[in-house]
Order: C-alpha cells, then sequence, then structure tokens
C-alpha cells in the first residue's frame, strides 16, 4: 500500500485531517461534534500518515508518547471538572467566563477543556493502538 502516490498524498491528507479534527472540537460544544469525535479523526490522520510512511515518522511527528498524550489528556479533563468544586459546584458542573484581550472577547468554559481533555484521550489512545498494530504488521 506504500505506492509513490500514497506517499506524496498522505502528508497533505493528514494535515487536513488534522485541522478539520480541530474544527471539530471546537465547534462540538453547541453542535454535533467535540472531543471524542475530533481525537478520533486526528488518530486517523496518524493511522493513515503511519500506513503511508511508516511509524517511524509518525512517533517523530507526535513528538511525545500517545500514552503520555492521553494521560496528559485524562490530567486536564480531570482539572475541568474539579474547577467546579473550587466554586461551590458539583462536580462537572459547567462554568463560563469571558476574556478580554486586545480589545477582542474570548468566552472561555470548563465543558470546552473537558472536550479537550478528551480530545487528548482518544487521540493518544487510539494513536497507540495504531502504531502498536502498524508495527506488528512490519515484523
Amino acid at each position: 500500500m506504500r505506492t509513490v502516490i500514497f506517499r506524496t498524498v498522505a502528508p497533505f491528507l493528514t494535515a487536513l485531517m488534522i485541522i478539520f479534527s480541530i474544527f471539530i472540537l471546537l465547534r462540538g460544544h453547541n453542535e454535533p461534534g467535540g472531543g471524542f469525535i475530533g481525537g478520533l479523526i486526528a488518530a486517523s490522520a496518524n493511522a493513515v500518515y503511519g500506513i503511508a510512511c511508516g511509524v517511524s515518522p509518525v512517533r517523530r511527528s507526535l513528538r511525545f508518547h500517545p500514552m503520555a498524550i492521553a494521560g496528559a489528556g485524562l490530567f486536564i479533563a480531570a482539572l475541568a471538572g474539579c474547577a467546579s468544586l473550587f466554586a461551590k459546584a458539583g462536580f462537572l458542573t459547567g462554568l463560563w467566563t469571558e476574556l478580554h484581550l486586545f480589545s477582542q472577547s474570548i468566552d472561555l468554559s470548563t465543558p470546552l477543556f473537558f472536550d479537550i481533555g478528551v480530545y487528548l484521550v482518544v487521540l493518544g489512545t487510539f494513536s497507540s493502538i495504531t502504531l502498536a498494530l502498524e508495527e506488528r504488521e512490519v515484523e
């Protein structure tokens, strides 16, 4: 499956899929989508890149071990849940705030950080599984 055409197109396809996964992640709070679907799309992008170019370029592009990415995501999701405890609300209660930077307002919420955590957990977990399967296929 490592044809010249596939190896040439795969990096561009992977970049487009990563951008689309981030779009789905950020769109997901009020529309269909979110962290889980965005993470699956990003993990699929890594799988496509791994099939086309091999496992080691994917591991270099991730920069961190996939399970470390999943662990960081789990930590971020847990922190998003615990933030509501400091506001004397129930665990995982959504909190919203507005940040003003350079005359622009940015809406921030704990559900957004929870979705980012879920995105990283799914990305790390499924990337780890697909990379392990691709390494086993080569052997």
